[in-house]
């Protein structure tokens, strides 16, 4: 079955930091490039968990899909440029996913294949998010981002997120980790901050393209932040 890999990468010197900097063009190609992926996609991040404006110049992802879960662990273990990103980072983190849902466009195509026989209620799950706004509607969507990043701090069910962009500004996604799928929606559908952004974004045509989809957790190694995010689950 097809997989996707999220590897998170956090670099803590002025040397290794601009190295990964100099890779969002230079490791495109070779990724790209890496027999069996079929979606490649390498991001920056922003200073705090969810969207932020400002870059953090230390935190980056590398989102791949490959075509089974094998092809998935073979290719994190010996390809060469995540190799080089972990020799580089200070800490890492990677997790290996299968779809459970899936809807939206990520540059005109939808990458993630879904999986139906998956138990939906399984946990943790991840989740991933993303949008290209709509230039004339920035001003509004950033506006909003305060109020539901701290709404989302205090969510108990929430074991991971972090919101990456390929353009600044504009094309905007968040990976986060769940302890569960009603801990998700209750989030996503019944927190005052963000289901008011989401009645704005549908009533204010935000989005040019956006896509949502949901993951079935199959793996994870490294850490952030100095521990598994998936350490509490492990541990019930």
């Amino acid at each position: 079955m097809q997989t996707t890999s999220i590897s998170f990468f956090r670099f803590d010197t002025a040397a290794t930091k601009l190295w990964a900097f100099g890779q969002m063009q230079f490791a495109r190609g070779p990724l790209n490039r890496t027999a069996g992926v079929s979606f490649c996609k390498l991001m920056g991040s922003g200073t705090g968990e969810s969207f932020d404006p400002r870059p953090n110049f230390g935190v980056y992802a590398v989102l791949l899909v490959w075509p089974t879960r094998e092809a998935a662990a073979s290719g994190i273990a010996s390809n060469p440029v995540l190799a080089r990103y972990r020799g580089k980072s200070a800490e890492n983190f990677t997790v290996t996913l299968q779809a459970q849902n899936a809807w939206g466009m990520w540059d005109g195509a939808q990458p993630f294949e879904v999986d139906k026989g998956l138990d939906s209620g399984a946990r943790p799950i991840g989740v991933l998010t993303r949008a290209t706004l709509n230039k004339g509607v920035l001003l509004d969507f950033w506006r909003s981002v305060p109020d539901v990043s701290n709404e989302l701090k205090c969510h108990s069910g929430l074991m991971f997120k972090l919101g990456m962009g390929e353009v600044p500004w504009v094309q905007q996604v968040t990976f986060s980790i769940w302890r569960g799928a009603g801990d998700m929606r209750t989030f996503a559908y019944k927190s005052g901050a963000h289901s008011d952004a989401i009645r704005l974004a549908r009533q204010g045509n935000w989005f040019k393209e956006d896509l949502f989809a949901r993951f079935h957790i199959i793996g994870a190694e490294g850490t952030w932040e100095g521990r598994s995010p998936l350490m509490e689950v492990a541990a019930d």
